[in-house]
Protein backbone atom coordinates (compact mmCIF):
# COMPACT_ATOMS: atom_id res chain seq x y z
CA UNK A 1 0.00 0.00 0.00
CA UNK A 2 1.04 3.60 -0.61
CA UNK A 3 1.13 5.81 2.47
CA UNK A 4 1.40 9.54 3.07
CA UNK A 5 2.51 10.88 6.47
CA UNK A 6 1.30 14.38 7.30
CA UNK A 7 3.03 15.89 10.35
CA UNK A 8 4.79 19.19 10.97
CA UNK A 9 7.41 17.53 13.23
CA UNK A 10 10.33 15.99 11.28
CA UNK A 11 11.20 13.58 14.11
CA UNK A 12 7.63 12.27 14.31
CA UNK A 13 7.57 11.72 10.54
CA UNK A 14 10.88 9.90 10.69
CA UNK A 15 9.79 7.59 13.51
CA UNK A 16 6.51 6.73 11.82
CA UNK A 17 8.22 6.17 8.46
CA UNK A 18 10.59 3.69 10.12
CA UNK A 19 7.73 1.69 11.64
CA UNK A 20 5.74 1.69 8.41
CA UNK A 21 8.67 0.57 6.29
CA UNK A 22 9.22 -2.37 8.64
CA UNK A 23 5.92 -3.81 7.43
CA UNK A 24 5.93 -5.83 4.20
CA UNK A 25 2.47 -4.56 3.19
CA UNK A 26 3.87 -1.05 2.71
CA UNK A 27 5.18 -0.31 -0.79
CA UNK A 28 5.81 3.42 -0.58
CA UNK A 29 5.93 6.13 2.09
CA UNK A 30 5.84 9.84 1.30
CA UNK A 31 5.80 12.82 3.64
CA UNK A 32 4.12 16.22 3.88
CA UNK A 33 4.82 18.81 6.57
CA UNK A 34 1.55 20.75 6.46
CA UNK A 35 -1.87 21.34 4.95
CA UNK A 36 -0.74 22.82 1.64
CA UNK A 37 1.85 20.16 0.86
CA UNK A 38 -0.56 17.42 1.99
CA UNK A 39 -3.22 18.66 -0.43
CA UNK A 40 -0.72 18.54 -3.28
CA UNK A 41 0.53 15.07 -2.34
CA UNK A 42 -2.95 13.56 -2.14
CA UNK A 43 -3.64 14.82 -5.66
CA UNK A 44 -0.33 13.76 -7.20
CA UNK A 45 0.77 10.68 -5.23
CA UNK A 46 -2.71 9.14 -4.84
CA UNK A 47 -1.96 7.40 -1.52
CA UNK A 48 -4.08 4.54 -0.22
CA UNK A 49 -3.69 5.76 3.35
CA UNK A 50 -2.86 9.05 5.07
CA UNK A 51 -1.42 9.04 8.59
CA UNK A 52 -2.53 12.51 9.62
CA UNK A 53 -1.62 14.69 12.59
CA UNK A 54 -4.36 17.03 13.77
CA UNK A 55 -2.61 20.18 14.94
CA UNK A 56 -0.42 21.40 12.09
CA UNK A 57 1.52 24.65 11.78
CA UNK A 58 -0.55 25.89 8.84
CA UNK A 59 -3.96 24.38 9.60
CA UNK A 60 -6.02 21.56 11.04
CA UNK A 61 -5.79 17.92 10.01
CA UNK A 62 -9.40 17.27 10.96
CA UNK A 63 -10.55 19.83 8.39
CA UNK A 64 -8.37 18.14 5.77
CA UNK A 65 -9.84 14.72 6.52
CA UNK A 66 -13.39 16.00 6.12
CA UNK A 67 -12.45 17.53 2.77
CA UNK A 68 -10.78 14.37 1.52
CA UNK A 69 -13.68 12.09 2.38
CA UNK A 70 -15.70 13.94 -0.30
CA UNK A 71 -13.28 12.85 -3.02
CA UNK A 72 -14.52 10.07 -5.35
CA UNK A 73 -11.39 8.00 -4.61
CA UNK A 74 -10.49 9.23 -1.15
CA UNK A 75 -7.61 7.77 0.87
CA UNK A 76 -8.20 5.98 4.15
CA UNK A 77 -7.45 8.29 7.07
CA UNK A 78 -5.58 7.33 10.23
CA UNK A 79 -5.17 10.11 12.76
CA UNK A 80 -1.70 9.93 14.27
CA UNK A 81 -1.54 12.47 17.07
CA UNK A 82 -0.47 13.20 20.63
CA UNK A 83 -3.96 14.35 21.58
CA UNK A 84 -6.74 12.00 22.63
CA UNK A 85 -9.55 14.57 22.89
CA UNK A 86 -10.34 14.47 19.15
CA UNK A 87 -11.46 10.84 18.99
CA UNK A 88 -15.16 11.68 18.54
CA UNK A 89 -14.34 14.21 15.83
CA UNK A 90 -12.28 11.51 14.11
CA UNK A 91 -15.35 9.29 14.03
CA UNK A 92 -17.30 12.07 12.30
CA UNK A 93 -14.49 12.38 9.76
CA UNK A 94 -14.83 8.62 9.05
CA UNK A 95 -11.25 7.88 10.07
CA UNK A 96 -10.21 4.24 10.01
CA UNK A 97 -8.12 4.49 13.17
CA UNK A 98 -6.85 6.88 15.81
CA UNK A 99 -3.27 6.19 16.90
CA UNK A 100 -1.66 8.06 19.78
CA UNK A 101 1.97 9.09 19.99
CA UNK A 102 4.43 7.68 20.86
CA UNK A 103 3.94 5.01 18.22
CA UNK A 104 4.99 1.38 18.53
CA UNK A 105 5.41 -1.34 15.93
CA UNK A 106 2.64 -3.63 17.18
CA UNK A 107 0.03 -0.88 17.15
CA UNK A 108 1.04 0.32 13.69
CA UNK A 109 1.02 -3.24 12.33
CA UNK A 110 -2.50 -3.77 13.69
CA UNK A 111 -3.66 -0.67 11.85
CA UNK A 112 -2.01 -1.76 8.61
CA UNK A 113 -3.61 -5.21 8.75
CA UNK A 114 -7.03 -3.62 9.16
CA UNK A 115 -6.45 -1.22 6.27
CA UNK A 116 -5.12 -3.96 4.01
CA UNK A 117 -8.39 -5.86 4.47
CA UNK A 118 -10.38 -2.74 3.60
CA UNK A 119 -8.29 -2.14 0.48
CA UNK A 120 -8.99 -5.72 -0.62
CA UNK A 121 -12.73 -5.25 -0.14
CA UNK A 122 -12.67 -1.94 -2.00
CA UNK A 123 -10.82 -3.56 -4.90
CA UNK A 124 -13.39 -6.36 -5.11
CA UNK A 125 -16.26 -3.87 -5.00
CA UNK A 126 -14.71 -1.84 -7.83
CA UNK A 127 -14.16 -5.00 -9.86
CA UNK A 128 -17.78 -6.07 -9.34
CA UNK A 129 -18.98 -2.59 -10.28
CA UNK A 130 -17.11 -2.75 -13.58
CA UNK A 131 -18.56 -6.19 -14.26
CA UNK A 132 -22.09 -5.00 -13.57
CA UNK A 133 -21.56 -1.92 -15.77
CA UNK A 134 -21.65 -4.15 -18.85
CA UNK A 135 -25.20 -3.69 -20.23
CA UNK A 136 -25.15 -7.10 -21.92
CA UNK A 137 -25.51 -10.63 -20.56
CA UNK A 138 -23.83 -13.49 -22.40
CA UNK A 139 -25.12 -17.05 -21.96
CA UNK A 140 -24.26 -20.27 -23.73
CA UNK A 141 -26.41 -23.10 -24.97
CA UNK A 142 -24.42 -25.96 -26.43
CA UNK A 143 -22.19 -24.28 -29.06
CA UNK A 144 -24.11 -21.00 -29.26
CA UNK A 145 -23.45 -17.87 -27.25
CA UNK A 146 -26.40 -15.52 -26.95
CA UNK A 147 -26.15 -11.86 -25.98
CA UNK A 148 -29.06 -10.19 -24.21
CA UNK A 149 -29.54 -6.61 -23.11
CA UNK A 150 -29.89 -6.84 -19.32
CA UNK A 151 -32.54 -4.13 -19.24
CA UNK A 152 -34.75 -6.31 -21.44
CA UNK A 153 -34.79 -9.22 -18.98
CA UNK A 154 -38.02 -9.70 -17.02
CA UNK A 155 -37.06 -12.77 -15.02
CA UNK A 156 -35.04 -15.98 -15.03
CA UNK A 157 -36.49 -19.40 -14.29
CA UNK A 158 -34.52 -22.57 -13.50
CA UNK A 159 -36.19 -25.92 -14.16
CA UNK A 160 -34.81 -29.41 -14.81
CA UNK A 161 -31.26 -28.15 -15.32
CA UNK A 162 -32.28 -25.46 -17.82
CA UNK A 163 -32.43 -21.72 -17.17
CA UNK A 164 -35.02 -19.81 -19.20
CA UNK A 165 -34.48 -16.07 -19.59
CA UNK A 166 -37.77 -14.29 -20.22
CA UNK A 167 -37.51 -10.92 -21.97
CA UNK A 168 -39.73 -7.88 -22.41
CA UNK A 169 -40.10 -8.78 -26.08
CA UNK A 170 -41.80 -12.05 -25.13
CA UNK A 171 -38.89 -14.29 -26.11
CA UNK A 172 -37.56 -17.10 -23.93
CA UNK A 173 -33.85 -17.84 -24.20
CA UNK A 174 -32.65 -21.14 -22.75
CA UNK A 175 -29.25 -22.04 -21.35
CA UNK A 176 -27.66 -24.99 -19.57
CA UNK A 177 -25.60 -22.65 -17.40
CA UNK A 178 -26.55 -22.66 -13.74
CA UNK A 179 -28.74 -19.94 -12.31
CA UNK A 180 -25.96 -19.04 -9.88
CA UNK A 181 -23.49 -18.58 -12.74
CA UNK A 182 -25.84 -16.26 -14.61
CA UNK A 183 -26.71 -14.28 -11.48
CA UNK A 184 -23.01 -13.52 -10.98
CA UNK A 185 -23.18 -11.30 -14.10
CA UNK A 186 -26.21 -9.34 -12.88
CA UNK A 187 -26.20 -6.29 -10.63
CA UNK A 188 -27.83 -7.25 -7.28
CA UNK A 189 -29.26 -3.73 -7.08
CA UNK A 190 -31.46 -4.57 -10.07
CA UNK A 191 -31.87 -8.35 -10.05
CA UNK A 192 -33.05 -10.32 -7.05
CA UNK A 193 -33.40 -14.00 -6.32
CA UNK A 194 -36.88 -14.50 -4.84
CA UNK A 195 -37.05 -18.29 -4.99
CA UNK A 196 -34.67 -21.17 -5.52
CA UNK A 197 -35.89 -21.22 -9.13
CA UNK A 198 -36.59 -17.55 -9.88
CA UNK A 199 -34.65 -14.30 -10.28
CA UNK A 200 -36.56 -11.13 -11.16
CA UNK A 201 -35.66 -7.75 -12.59
CA UNK A 202 -36.81 -5.42 -9.80
CA UNK A 203 -37.65 -2.74 -12.36
CA UNK A 204 -40.29 -5.08 -13.79
CA UNK A 205 -42.19 -5.64 -10.53
CA UNK A 206 -45.67 -4.14 -10.30
CA UNK A 207 -47.14 -5.81 -7.24
CA UNK A 208 -46.40 -8.09 -4.28
CA UNK A 209 -49.33 -10.07 -2.87
CA UNK A 210 -49.64 -12.60 -0.03
CA UNK A 211 -50.15 -16.16 -1.17
CA UNK A 212 -50.70 -19.39 0.77
CA UNK A 213 -48.60 -20.77 3.64
CA UNK A 214 -46.73 -17.50 4.32
CA UNK A 215 -45.43 -17.22 0.76
CA UNK A 216 -45.95 -14.30 -1.61
CA UNK A 217 -46.45 -13.72 -5.31
CA UNK A 218 -45.00 -11.02 -7.55
CA UNK A 219 -46.80 -9.60 -10.55
CA UNK A 220 -44.51 -8.29 -13.28
CA UNK A 221 -45.36 -5.69 -15.91
CA UNK A 222 -46.11 -8.39 -18.49
CA UNK A 223 -48.59 -9.93 -15.99
CA UNK A 224 -46.30 -12.85 -15.22
CA UNK A 225 -46.79 -14.30 -11.72
CA UNK A 226 -43.62 -15.21 -9.82
CA UNK A 227 -43.61 -17.17 -6.57
CA UNK A 228 -41.65 -15.76 -3.62
CA UNK A 229 -40.69 -18.52 -1.20
CA UNK A 230 -40.83 -17.97 2.56
CA UNK A 231 -37.06 -17.77 2.96
CA UNK A 232 -36.90 -14.90 0.44
CA UNK A 233 -39.91 -12.87 1.61
CA UNK A 234 -38.05 -10.45 3.90
CA UNK A 235 -35.22 -9.74 1.47
CA UNK A 236 -37.77 -9.21 -1.31
CA UNK A 237 -39.79 -6.76 0.77
CA UNK A 238 -36.61 -4.89 1.68
CA UNK A 239 -35.48 -4.68 -1.95
CA UNK A 240 -38.88 -3.28 -2.92
CA UNK A 241 -38.81 -0.73 -0.10
CA UNK A 242 -41.72 -2.31 1.78
CA UNK A 243 -39.77 -2.78 5.05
Amino acid sequence: MKILIVDDEPLARSELRYLLQNNSMVEEVKEADGVESAQDMVQTANPDVVFLDIQLDDGNGMVLAKLWKKLPQHPYIVFATAYDQYALDAFDAEAIDYVLKPFDQIRIDQTLIRINRLIGKRGKAESDEKKYDNPRLSVTNEERTMVIQKQNILYLEAKSGIVSIHTRQGSKIKSKETLTSIISQLDPNHFLRVHRSFVVNLNSVLELQPSFNHTYELTLNDNSKIAVSRSYVNVTKKALGII
